[in-house]
């Protein structure tokens, strides 16, 4: 077993596995830029040390500086969380060479699908359903053969960054007039965001549900898949609210779903946690997208509504860091069961009456939710300040109910009750969503906010 784990992350999800270590009996280090000595995740550690000042670059995403805390602190595993290094295959192997275990996958899986074209390939030849589109990395945004080749797949396409993520390096394209230009836009940014102008292409379908399945594989070869989330409420990609499951998947379609996503971690021989995503159109059809070699966002989701052997108690995080130290998985996808309705609201420092704007500041008061089948993941408190240099994401509220109308209903209180003072935040924004109608009769897509919220305004 890890004797002590270094969390090379900050915020919520660091103060989440810090939890989740204690309780394992593993001691935890907290790692902290110079904007970050007074967050939550260094007073709950049982030993903190700075790497660096408020850039993340020199600091959470700055390598040497982790390796050389996991070398003072001697820690011996490092959990990486979200974001920063989490998907960084040379972070990977940089742990692996120093003989520090890395609660992740294997330097191999993340490369693989980190490249998304790559990824693409792997899942065809694994059989798991795929958009049509260009797979081929695309260099000359004027090449005729591009037309040619879009015209067969027909309009609309999305152009992607094939080492992208978070809606940069993307451009929907809606004719063969803003082909070029979009390709052009699509790689500038992507080289700015990844350090790389690769570009993809793939047929666009409208209107459709985000969908994704999360995996757990251990080293031995077991994989299990859990009841789907659906992340369809987004704005400009990002994903703001999530629900397990989808009111639009039926056990069948279910399997179906999970199946596809146990073939392409199969293919790779992938271990630890991660999330397979996939596009479900109006008939029920789904496309691989992509996968997250990682603990996502919104993994408690997925601890609220899943039942092993009809009990609650799953902790994702925990079976890392058991599956990173070589253990077994001590169930299987015929053991887990649906035990209601849950539902995710991402509480974001920003202010949504001015399109989003960041907002950080002192939190002058908080007072958090309540009440059975209430959660929230958080790292502020009274009298925390919000730094400038960070993701704005502050907190996550998340429900669990017998059935979907109820989970809104409790959802809608949780919100009430969580109130905030010193910064605005998205919590009315959440509360706009889940009253209007469409959203509360199940008619969610990825265009939700432009045809429901922003329409109306």
């Amino acid at each position: 077993m890890i004797k002590k784990l270094l969390i090379a992350n900050r915020g919520e999800i660091a103060v989440r596995i810090i939890r989740a270590a204690k309780e394992l009996g593993i001691k935890t280090v907290a790692v902290y830029s110079e904007a970050d000595k007074d967050c939550l995740h260094t007073i709950l550690a049982d030993e903190k040390i700075c790497i660096g000042p408020a850039s993340a670059t020199e600091s959470y995403l700055s390598i040497p500086n982790i390796i050389s805390a996991c070398e003072v602190t001697k820690s011996d595993a490092v959990h990486p969380g979200y974001g920063f290094l989490a998907e960084n295959a040379y972070f990977a192997e940089i742990c692996e060479t120093c003989g520090i275990t890395f609660v992740g996958p294997s330097k191999d899986s993340i490369e693989k699908m980190g490249d998304k074209i790559l990824a693409k390939t792997i899942a065809k030849k694994a059989g798991v359903p795929v958009l049509p589109g260009i797979e081929e990395n695309i260099t000359n945004p004027e090449d005729p053969a591009v037309v040619k080749e879009v015209k067969k797949i027909g309009f609309p396409v999305i152009v992607k960054a094939a080492l992208g993520g978070g809606g940069k390096g993307m451009r929907i394209v809606t004719s063969e007039e803003g082909l070029k230009i979009a390709l052009l836009t699509a790689m500038e940014e992507s080289k700015k965001a990844f350090g790389s102008d690769k570009v993809y292409i793939e047929k666009y379908i409208e209107e459709p549900k985000h969908v994704e399945i999360q995996i757990l594989a251990d080293k031995k070869g077991n994989v299990v898949y859990f009841p789907e989330r659906d992340c369809s409420i987004q704005r400009r990609h990002q994903k703001l609210i999530e629900e397990s499951p989808c009111i639009k998947i039926d056990e069948r379609l279910r399997r179906r779903l999970g199946r596809a996503a146990v073939k392409l971690v199969e293919e790779i021989g992938y271990y630890s946690a991660g999330t397979v995503e996939f596009i479900m159109d109006k008939n029920g059809e789904f496309y691989f997208i992509e996968m997250n070699t990682r603990i996502q966002v919104e993994h408690p989701v997925t601890e609220l509504v899943t039942g092993i052997k009809h009990k609650s108690g799953l902790d994702l995080v925990k079976e890392q860091i058991l599956i990173a130290s070589g253990e077994k998985l001590k169930f299987t996808s015929d053991d887990i069961s649906i035990l209601g309705h849950a539902i995710e609201c991402r509480i974001n420092a920003e202010d949504p009456d001015k399109d989003f704007l960041p907002s950080p500041g002192k939190i002058e008061n908080v007072i958090f939710s309540g009440g059975n089948g209430v959660r929230i993941d958080t790292h502020i408190y009274n009298g925390y300040t919000i730094p400038p240099f960070y993701d704005s994401l502050i907190a996550k509220l998340v429900v669990i109910a017998n059935n979907r109308p109820n989970a809104i209903s409790k959802m809608l209180r949780a919100l009430d009750e969580f109130k905030i003072t010193g910064i605005k935040t998205t919590i009315p924004f959440h509360k706009k969503v889940l009253q209007t109608q469409a959203f509360c009769e199940g008619n969610v897509t990825t265009n939700f906010l432009q045809r429901y919220i922003y329409e109306q305004q």
